[in-house]
Order: C-alpha cells, then sequence, then structure tokens
C-alpha cells in the first residue's frame, strides 16, 4: 500500500486476510468493483473463485465451511447480485453453517432512490442471518468484519451478511473506527460455548444417574457432533455407558458405519430399528441437534415414555419441540467429554437385541431386493451407492443434492471418516450438490485432505446448477460428480404415487446428454450401459485426474423406505 490512500475496499481485503480468509467464492459487478479492484492488487494472497451464479457462490461456501470448519466467504454486487445469495444464506441458518457475505451497494447518497441496481438486502437477510450489516464509512469496515468472523462463529454458527456502499468502498481510511460493537440488527444471541462450570456439573451428574438407570436409552448424535470435534467424545460415550445410537441426516459420519453401537439414520427415510422403538426408550439423550420435524414425526407421538437430556449450543431449541427433562446449553465435546467418566455399562442385551432385529427386518424387506442384480434393467439407486462406497472404502467426502437419491446416499454410502457427509438438510435446497462439492473440494485442496469429493445428484436438482460446470471447468478441481438419471422429479413422484394415487402431475422429465453438456465444458464424462458396467465405470471416474461426471441411468419407479408419512408418529415407519 506504499504511495497511496488504503480505501475502504483495500480495508475489506486485508480485514479478510487478518481473519484467516484464504478463497473468496464471487461474482463481480458494478457496485462491488472497487472491492475487486482491491483482491487484484493482493494476487496471489488470497484466492478467488468466479462462479457462475451467486446462489453457486453461496454453495460453494457451504461446502467449504462444512469441511474447513471456518467461514466460508462469498461475494457478489448490489441489487440482483445480492438477492442471488438468498438462499444459500437461508440454507446455512437452517443448517448452521457459517458464511459470510459481502454484497455490494449502491452510494449512501442514493440508498431509497430506487437506484439502478438498488435492494435493500439488509432487510431482506435478516430472517436468514444471524447479522446482516450495512457498512457506509470505509472507517466501519474492520470492525464489521472481525464481528461477522466472531458471529458467524460463536456459538451455533450461521451466516452473516456485509452490505457496504460504494462509496465506502472507494472512500480512504483514516484510521479511525466510527462504530462501537452495536450490535442491535442481529436476529441470534451470542452465547458462551459453556454453561458455568458448577451449573454444568450439576446437570451432567444427573444426566449419567438417568443414563445409568435407564433400560432402553437411545442416543441421538447430530451436527452438532461434527460442528464442536466432538466425535472421539461421542464414541467415548457410548463405549463407557453401551448406549446404542443412530445420527441425525447431518449427523452422519459422526461415527463409522461399523462402529458396534451405531444403529444408522433417524428421521422420515431412517432405519427401521431406532425410528420404530423411539417410542419404546425410557431416556433419549439428544447431542447437537434440534428435534427437527422429520426426525419426530408427529410430536404428540413422539418418545411418550422418554425422559429426554438435550444437548445442544442454542438455548433457544432446548424444550422448543419436545419437553427436556434436562437441557444442558452448552458446546457438545464439553458436555459429552464431562459425562464420560460418570457412565457405567450396562448389557441391555434385549434392548439393543429388539433394535438390530428390526434393522434385519428391514434389510430383508427393503434393501435386499434393490441389491439384487438384475442383468435386464438398470441398476437401481441403492446398488450405484453401495458400488460407490465400496469402491471408495467409505472414504469419500460425499456431497449430495436433495431428492431420492440424497436419502439413499445418506442411507447406503458407508461413511467411515467424520465430517464426509455433506447435504442441505432444513432447507432442501435442489442444486446445492455440484456447487457446494466445488466448496468441499477447495478446502481440502487447502487442508491437504486427499479424500475424494463426490457430488451425487438426481437429473432435477443437477440442472439446477448445472452452470457451476464451468466453475468446475476453470478451476481444475477433482470433483467427482454421478447423475443418478430417472426422468422423474422422483421424491415428488413418489408422493404422488402412495398419497395422490398415481397422479403424476408434471414430474416426468426429458432430459438432456449430460455426457454432451460436459465436452462443451471439456469435462470428461460417460454414461453407464448397465449393472454389469457399474463398477469399472465408477473406477474409471476416481482414476482419472480432474473433474469427471457419470451418467447413471436408474430404474424410474424406484421408491425410498422405510418412510414415516408426514403428519404420521414414529411408530407408523412404512417399509413399502
Amino acid at each position: 500500500m506504499a504511495g497511496r490512500h488504503r480505501t475502504g475496499a483495500d480495508e475489506l481485503v486485508e480485514s479478510l486476510l487478518s481473519a484467516g480468509t484464504e478463497v473468496i467464492f464471487g461474482y463481480p459487478g458494478g457496485a462491488i468493483m472497487p472491492v475487486y479492484d482491491a483482491l487484484h492488487r493482493q494476487r496471489g494472497r488470497l484466492r478467488h473463485v468466479l462462479v457462475r451464479h451467486e446462489q453457486g457462490a453461496v454453495h460453494n461456501a457451504q461446502g467449504y465451511a462444512r469441511i474447513r470448519r471456518r467461514p466460508g466467504i462469498c461475494m457478489g454486487t448490489s441489487g440482483p447480485g445480492a438477492t442471488n445469495l438468498l438462499t444459500g444464506l437461508a440454507d446455512a441458518m437452517m443448517d448452521s453453517t457459517p458464511i459470510i457475505a459481502i454484497t455490494g451497494q449502491v452510494s449512501r447518497s442514493m440508498l431509497g432512490t430506487d437506484a439502478f441496481q438498488e435492494a435493500d438486502v439488509v432487510g431482506m437477510s435478516l430472517p436468514a442471518t444471524k447479522w446482516s450489516y450495512q457498512i457506509t464509512d470505509p472507517n466501519e469496515v474492520a470492525w464489521a468484519v472481525e464481528t461477522a468472523w466472531r458471529i458467524a462463529t460463536e456459538g451455533r454458527p450461521g451466516p452473516v451478511l456485509l452490505d457496504i456502499t460504494k462509496d465506502a468502498q472507494q472512500g480512504v481510511v483514516t484510521g479511525t473506527s466510527l462504530r462501537p460493537p452495536d450490535l442491535s440488527t442481529r436476529t441470534a444471541p451470542i452465547r458462551s460455548d459453556a454453561l458455568p462450570e458448577q451449573d454444568l456439573a450439576d446437570g451432567i451428574g444427573r444426566a449419567a444417574a438417568l443414563l445409568n438407570a435407564a433400560r432402553r436409552p437411545l442416543v441421538l448424535a447430530g451436527q452438532g457432533v461434527l460442528i464442536s470435534g466432538a466425535e472421539a467424545a461421542l464414541a467415548d460415550v457410548l463405549e463407557r455407558g453401551r448406549l446404542p445410537c443412530a445420527c441425525t441426516l447431518l449427523g452422519l459420519s459422526a461415527l463409522p458405519v461399523d462402529h458396534p453401537l451405531y444403529l444408522g439414520m433417524l428421521g422420515m427415510h431412517g432405519n427401521y430399528g431406532p425410528n420404530l422403538l423411539t417410542n419404546e426408550a425410557d431416556v433419549l439423550l439428544a447431542v447437537g441437534m434440534r428435534f427437527d420435524d422429520r426426525v419426530t414425526g408427529r410430536i404428540d407421538g413422539y418418545a411418550p415414555g422418554a425422559r429426554i437430556i438435550h444437548i445442544e449450543i442454542d438455548p433457544a431449541e432446548i424444550g422448543k419441540v419436545v419437553p427436556t427433562s434436562i437441557g444442558l446449553a452448552c458446546d457438545a465435546r464439553v458436555a459429552l467429554e464431562a459425562l464420560a467418566p460418570l457412565l457405567e455399562p450396562r448389557a441391555r442385551s434385549e434392548w439393543r437385541s429388539a433394535l438390530e432385529a428390526r434393522n434385519r427386518e428391514e434389510d430383508r424387506v427393503v434393501t435386499a431386493p434393490l441389491i439384487e442384480a438384475r442383468e435386464t434393467e438398470p441398476p437401481s439407486m441403492v446398488q450405484v451407492i453401495r458400488k460407490l462406497s465400496e469402491v471408495t472404502g467409505g472414504r469419500a467426502i460425499i456431497v449430495s443434492d436433495v431428492g431420492q437419491h440424497q436419502m439413499h446416499a445418506a442411507r447406503h454410502y458407508g461413511f467411515r471418516l467424520p465430517r464426509s457427509h455433506i447435504t442441505s438438510g432444513g432447507l432442501g435446497t435442489m442444486g446445492f450438490a455440484l456447487p457446494a462439492a466445488i466448496g468441499a473440494a477447495t478446502a481440502s485442496a487447502a487442508a491437504e485432505d486427499d479424500r475424494p469429493v463426490v457430488a451425487v445428484a438426481g437429473d432435477g436438482g443437477i440442472q439446477m446448477s448445472i452452470q457451476e460446470l464451468g466453475t468446475l471447468m476453470q478451476e481444475r478441481l477433482p470433483v467427482k460428480v454421478v447423475v443418478l438419471d430417472n426422468h422423474y422429479l422422483g421424491m415428488v413422484r413418489q408422493w404422488q404415487e402412495l398419497f395422490f394415487e398415481r397422479r403424476y402431475s408434471e414430474v416426468a422429465m426429458e432430459n438432456p446428454d449430460f455426457t454432451a453438456i460436459c465436452a462443451g465444458y471439456r469435462i470428461p464424462a460417460e454414461r453407464v450401459s448397465g449393472y454389469t458396467d457399474l463398477g469399472p465405470a465408477l473406477e474409471r471416474m476416481l482414476s482419472t485426474p480432474g473433474p469427471y461426471l457419470l451418467e447413471v441411468p436408474v430404474r424410474q419407479e424406484e421408491n425410498v423406505f422405510p418412510m414415516i408419512p408426514a403428519g404420521h408418529s414414529v411408530e407408523e415407519i412404512r417399509l413399502s
């Protein structure tokens, strides 16, 4: 910066670097151009990934944050550039993902005049962020970035947005901060990671007593275990108390699938045993999860005989959905590490046998027919996911889109390593997988993590963000894309089959030649010809350097079971 004044744009870039930013995912435009000029001056210090749509940028940032465990940074210009980020911000808010979104804005003198590409993105984003703030003076920048980073990561992580006017980007920083730490526009509380020591000790003691006395305990592990780095602490608790455990959709990979106390996934399409027998449990230990409706089904029919111990960083979630006997508003790792030494081993062989028997019944009724090879038919989605798990040894980072393939990937991939499952949970955003996988691969490269990154998408979801193949082409990242193509919006079709008497309304899809599209992007691709070619095709995909797309035609009317119908209780789970 020698020989020239430091502008607000320069201050923004320097502040991001000081905070530890490695990469920005973004798309330039008029109102953010001074920041891009400042980025040009910092070439070699800060990487920028050019997306093809701003929604791609925020999903990139989500995938990056989930692997790197630090805020993902995305950026866009004013007006439509800013509003295109909103879906991803809402997604990150629901799934507790730390994001810092930076948007350009018209100059302060033009605010409120309906100027070209003006939009009140702060007002629009307030319900979808932990904090949204408009910077109107260059001397606010350093404080705003530091505050944004802190809010995004402290307590329950989540997204924040900084909207910076063009004159604040161009103005000269004098070194005089104009802003005290006024967080009045923030919509979620900042809290400590732990309760006062005595309160925590008392709650942990009572929780241990409940678990030690339980005859039919069940542990429910959510994404909070992964966010807090509590995977080892969770395993210690389970092994000391011999407690069976199931994971939420976003909690998958908190335990390896071959752990002897692991029962599978909870929720609408989760495993039969832990879902069906939730209502027979006498104690539930819920860690880092929020009792989403997909997990509970009908609330008045959920776990009626269970005492519930809820460990959750966000106190607003404790008691919000289900009555709680013991609520601990603290970090999951802190609580689990304190709990483990107090637990006593109990065999509870009848209870564990009952859970495992229900899962075996599911394997017999649901899974066995779907993994049976049929030479004259396309493979099932289950066959594809299981073969993918086999050829990767369960060690890949799986980034799934939303739909039937998402549930099959969650259920049938054999996760062996933590933080290896990324998907859109609370918001259920189609188009998530491809850009989030790009972000995950960027994070893996920064962390020197050599796990393969595989995006699993349906033919509907991939077309919602297919333009991000351009980003993949330009960045030359080794993202492998598996498109499960059934020519339907599969999950909607399943519901229409089961609950609307097979009235298939606007769910059949005429699809393009995905391999031809990839040819245009200079990305290697192939189409699987049948089940016998599936394994070799997956091997070719994984062994090819750089990006690769594999289109797999699958059975058209394959359904996802088990299933808890919407509005029903967990004990009404169906196998067909």
